[in-house]
């Protein structure tokens, strides 16, 4: 029995969460014993999506001179005695991967899943990442696009990078399914109204901003559109005051953090992602899974799942003018939405699937440990004890 510890210290529930969750529900407990420990924040959102027979421990871990945090983790560590520390973003690594060396952990994995593009000065040389990399044994690359970033910006070793592409369980979402009755009144839109909608966190990453720049040249035209935000974040006051300033209060709905994704993209005619940098989008599989054609920022990993003019349209980040033609072309042409929507189900069905990532992190693990000479016996003793076979 293999026995992982993920690690997490963000403060808010994202898309690294979401991709957590789909490893600890999906490991073959006849292989695997996960374990989970991230901040009391975000343990208190997931909670009741961790498995049961998964250990929750709630440790805030995020600045180097917390030593109390970092001796309770070291202390967790040599008492669970993981076979792999498996961390997730690169801040995330940066504490649990040298301590995950002290406590002698076999296997050492991050996932990045980000490009970083809030680095400045000294942080964008990425002198610290490398060196906190000679602790990590394997990178996961969440994209093609993540890969390149981590080997030819950031400098890592490139036998240590590897890609397995995010996945999510598809089969919540139907091109078929409805929304709710009364969801759509209760919202105050009009049965004929066409519906944006936008899935992501309210914060400067995911370009909320730039859609609501976009949104008057695009009412111009489809005076009657409307728009909902799903998610929750630190910009909600600033990005409903710009609502109000911009004259948008009556075609714009936050309705804040929901766990019926499915109920919400099947109100969409149209998705949005207008992001100015991702790592492998999940909104943007599960929008195509749902049978939803999406206009999204070409940044990073997202054309891998939003290729323009085949499973969707990609605009440049940042660029209202492009983001506002490019919805109305789509809310203009109801057949170039059925085939983007037809085209883009078929693509995530069969690149991002839930299992396909699993059986590839799986396949990953045992091979990494085999070829370390860490593989644990059925006994549990480690193949160091006794010599690779």
């Amino acid at each position: 029995m293999i026995s992982v510890l993920y690690f997490s210290n963000t403060l808010a529930r994202g898309g690294a969460e979401e991709h957590i969750l789909t490893l600890l529900r999906g490991l073959d407990r006849h292989r695997f014993r996960p374990a989970l420990v991230c901040a009391p924040e975000v343990a208190e959102k997931i909670r009741r999506d961790v498995p049961r027979d998964v250990p929750l421990t709630a440790l805030r871990l995020r600045k180097p001179y917390e030593i109390g945090a970092a001796s309770a983790l070291l202390s967790i560590m040599r008492a669970r005695r993981p076979d792999i520390v498996h961390s997730h973003l690169f801040h995330s690594s940066l504490f649990a991967s040298p301590i995950a060396a002290l406590a002698r952990v076999p296997l050492v994995v991050e996932t990045p899943h980000l490009r970083e593009s809030w680095r400045r000065g000294l942080k964008a040389r990425y002198v610290v990442d490398r060196i906190a990399g000679r602790f990590v044994d394997q990178y996961i690359a969440v994209s093609d696009a993540n890969r390149r970033y981590l080997v030819e910006e950031k400098g890592l070793a490139r036998h240590k990078v590897v890609v397995i592409h995010n996945g999510c369980d598809l089969r919540r979402f139907n091109p078929h399914h409805r929304a709710p009755a009364g969801m759509r009144e209760s919202l105050g839109f009009g049965a004929s109204d066409p519906v944006l909608v936008v899935v992501g966190r309210l914060e400067p990453q995911k370009g909320h901003r730039v859609l609501f720049d976009a949104l008057p040249a695009v009412r111009a035209q489809f005076p009657r559109v409307r728009l909902v935000c799903v998610g929750e974040g630190a910009l909600r006051q600033e990005l409903e005051q710009q609502v109000a300033a911009s004259g948008l209060g009556d075609a714009v709905r936050f309705v804040g953090q929901q766990a019926n994704v499915a109920d919400w993209l099947a109100l969409a005619d149209v998705t949005v992602l207008p992001s100015f940098f991702e790592g492998l989008p999940l909104a943007a599989i599960e929008s195509l899974a749902a049978g939803r054609p999406m206009v999204a920022s070409a940044v990073d990993g997202t054309p891998e799942v939003v290729i323009d003019g085949a499973t969707g349209l990609t605009v440049p980040p940042g660029d209202a003018d492009g983001l506002a033609r490019a919805l109305g072309r789509l809310l203009g042409d109801r057949r170039l939405r059925e085939k983007l929507a037809l085209a883009g189900r078929a693509w995530v069905l069969e690149r991002f699937n839930e299992d396909r990532q699993i059986q590839r992190t799986e396949a990953l693990y045992h091979l990494a440990l085999s070829r370390l000479g860490r593989l644990p016996r059925p006994d549990g003793v480690p193949a160091t004890a006794w010599g690779p076979r």
